[in-house]
């Protein structure tokens, strides 16, 4: 007898955590994860931060707490969007998440009727194309160029269909590495005030950006209808799972109410260490340090590409963020590269689980994860599994 609800028939299984379970064999490399480099996590200040939070006050960090997080730590990230953007966002309208991906569940569950239309990028996140699968909808999407989303599909789809929300990833897109331009943003934020569309504006990239100049939120642009999601996991630490949704009042209070019935409040403690992080070190040369890092990784990946690749492949040159964006002939599959390139000890995510069709021919390639000699070798495997379809 089946006793499991429906909205749990359709839901996807990660790709990338089936991946995972290759990857624990030592000998694999793999550029499939979205991690963060382990060598630039600041263990000694983390620490140090954990041990003074302890001695100064202990007896309230092993309490419960709120659930819309550390006031110091919310007010912390609304300076900051000011101070980076001009954004003035007010500490009450941040929540502290268990991560970025919590606060996508959240989303869910307070917009998300059976069947309602909503609208993501292509190719998409796979995590949100999980986690709102749980809620049943109906998804569209609208495709990517090299300067951001496609306006004119957009406002094909927004003129046709009664989309309740976009989710997309601006900077340094998950998992094409794309990153929308300032006019692009601009339109973008005009169609979707003209047609009342909320904006979900995943940004966990956002700080990475290693070429060039940041660019504004979509939000900066939008008068109503802009809701901001960020995270400390690429930038600290990602075990701590300290991520925020910025979004007006109205939605806010929503947002607290579903966050009370999943999980009281975000763990407490790990708020409390990395706001004494944030307090004691300056988090800008720590960000720069990585910075430094992921562009040489980025570097070494693109000049293995040009080197050992056979022609007749595309990919992208992010500015930013931690992958790039293959594209092969279409007489290759990426699941079927991926069965030679785990014979070759390499692994990486193919570019079907990003799509709610088709893109068998592309596949995601995480440089942050390996360092320069790594990635080398990594592509020397990949090119020989690449060369054999040749």
């Amino acid at each position: 007898m089946k006793y499991f609800a429906s909205r749990m028939d359709h839901v996807p299984k990660s790709f990338i955590r089936e991946i995972l379970k290759v990857t624990e064999n030592p000998e694999i490399i793999s550029f499939a994860g979205g991690l963060p480099n382990p060598n630039l996590f600041p263990i000694k200040e983390i620490q140090e931060a954990a041990v003074k939070v302890l001695e100064s006050d202990g007896k309230n960090v092993l309490q419960y707490s709120t659930t819309e997080g550390y006031y110091p730590l919310r007010e912390y990230i609304s300076k900051r969007y000011y101070e980076k953007h001009s954004l003035k966002i007010d500490p009450e309208e941040i929540l502290i998440t268990n991560g970025s991906q919590q606060a996508l569940d959240l989303l869910g569950k307070i917009f998300i009727n059976h069947s309602d239309q909503i609208l993501i990028e292509k190719p998409g996140y796979l995590g949100a194309i999980q986690c709102f699968s749980l809620y049943q909808p109906q998804f569209r999407s609208v495709s990517l160029k090299e300067d951001g989303i496609c306006l004119d599909e957009l406002e094909t789809v927004l003129k046709k269909d009664k989309i309740k929300f976009f989710y997309g990833v601006p900077n340094f897109q998950n998992p094409s590495g794309i990153t929308y331009s300032l006019s692009n943003r601009k339109e973008l934020a005009k169609l979707l005030t003209r047609y009342s569309v909320n904006f979900i504006e995943d940004n966990p990239y956002g700080d990475l950006r290693f070429i060039g100049n940041d660019i504004p939120p979509v939000r900066s642009f939008m008068e109503e209808g802009g809701i901001l999601l960020g995270s400390f996991s690429k930038t600290v630490v990602p075990s701590f799972r300290i991520g925020w949704v910025c979004a007006q009042k109205e939605i806010m209070n929503k947002l607290v109410i579903a966050k009370q019935g999943a999980d009281l409040h975000t763990n407490y403690f790990s708020q409390r260490v990395v706001m004494q992080y944030l307090t004691d070190y300056n988090i800008e040369n720590h960000i720069n340090k990585i910075k430094e890092s992921y562009k040489k990784q980025r570097e070494k990946m693109v000049e293995a590409i040009e080197a050992y690749f056979p022609k007749g492949i595309s990919y992208t040159r992010p500015e930013g963020g931690m992958f790039l964006w293959v594209e092969l002939p279409s007489f290759i599959s990426s699941m079927k590269l991926f069965e030679k390139a785990v014979a070759e000890n390499v692994v990486f995510v193919p570019g079907s689980p990003f799509y709610l069709e088709g893109g068998d021919n592309a596949l995601r390639l995480n440089f942050s994860n390996s360092s320069e000699a790594v990635i080398d070798e990594g592509m020397r495997r990949l090119s020989k599994a690449l060369k054999s379809f040749f």
